[in-house]
């Protein structure tokens, strides 16, 4: 018998959320995968104001992921693949990042299963995944939402990654 998938909600993230984010991914295990270093709060001041343009575009975003509470958990969303490199230029790109606290509970899972409606009400025919390859759990998450098999390339960095494609 599976456990029931936890109660979450998904909003575009507001100017606050981007202290909360910076407080939720202040951790080396977070950050592991995304160069192992806190990232200065003015990151997330941009980032959130970057998904709320791509939310008023698109009708999609990286939104902030609560749990039951209310409680900033981080993100899980969708957005315009933003560098000029990789598999996915030119794709829709579906995320995930959670303060660690929150690993292992099924959030990323259920959060990203309502991405994938969101993104396939909004007009969207597929999505892209970028995963590290060292990185399990991102890669478990991508199997769980039926992604295909990855097609392996190199970061700017050098590290292998994996890109996951789904059809919606």
């Amino acid at each position: 018998m599976t456990n029931p998938p936890p109660a979450i909600g998904l909003r575009v993230p507001t100017e606050e959320d981007a202290y909360a984010w910076h407080r939720a991914f202040d951790d080396p295990e977070v950050m592991e995968f995304l160069g192992g270093k806190s990232a200065e709060r003015s990151v997330y001041e941009e980032m959130t104001a970057r998904q709320r343009r791509h939310d008023a575009e698109h009708g999609f975003c990286f939104w902030t992921l609560t749990d039951a509470r209310g409680e900033v958990l981080g993100f899980t969303g969708a957005q315009p693949w933003p560098h000029d490199w990789s598999p996915a230029v030119g794709q829709i790109e579906i995320g995930w990042r959670l303060t660690r606290a929150a690993w292992g509970r099924g959030y990323v899972t259920a959060a990203a299963r309502e991405t994938l409606e969101r993104v396939r009400a909004a007009g969207v025919e597929e999505v892209v995944a970028l995963v590290d390859a060292a990185n399990h759990r991102s890669s478990a998450v991508a199997r769980r939402l039926g992604m295909g098999e990855p097609e392996e390339f190199r970061t700017p960095s050098g590290r292998a990654a994996y890109c996951y494609r789904l059809k919606l």
